[in-house]
């Protein structure tokens, strides 16, 4: 049995991503899809609540202010590993991040139940934040290509 809330999310993000379904209306049917597929009632639910979340924030949820230095709260830091955070820097660096995804990106994290994420579980975490953000749309492509296709080399 599958029991991590990110793995429901990815199966969701992996099997409706082109389906453009409103989760409200075809809750239960997606609910017994996944249930099918493995998954627990309660991994269920939390992954409901966590788009929610996912949704809240785009009303103005999460506030940055550009030029400023991100301090990472002990919290942050023990969930988000020296790498997780350099990723995340990186991705600001070369444009994939403003101030403000990189804050929803950081509460999403947040929001998983897990003590710690590693790098791969960041990456989907930025792909669907970025997926659900008006006007992110070359950001997510760029995202997108950078999860699904394998990179050579090393990242500077």
């Amino acid at each position: 049995m599958k029991e991590n809330v990110l793995d429901v999310l990815m199966y969701l993000f992996e099997n409706y991503i082109n389906d453009e379904i409103e989760f409200e209306a075809d809750e239960e049917s997606i609910t017994t899809e996944l249930l099918d597929a493995g998954f627990n009632q309660t991994e269920i639910s939390k992954a409901f609540a966590w788009l929610e979340g996912l949704a809240d924030s785009q009303n103005g949820g999460v506030h940055s202010h550009s030029g400023s230095l991100r301090v990472y709260t002990d919290e942050e830091a023990a969930k988000l590993d020296l790498s997780c955070r350099g990723f995340l820097m990186y991705l600001e660096q070369v444009g994939v991040l403003d101030h403000t995804t990189r804050e929803l990106v950081i509460d999403r994290v947040m929001a998983l139940e897990s003590d710690e994420i590693g790098l791969e579980q960041l990456k989907w975490v930025t792909l669907m934040v970025l997926f659900n953000q008006p006007g992110q749309e070359a950001a997510y492509t760029w995202m997108e290509d950078f999860v699904f296709e394998p990179v050579s080399g090393s990242l500077h």
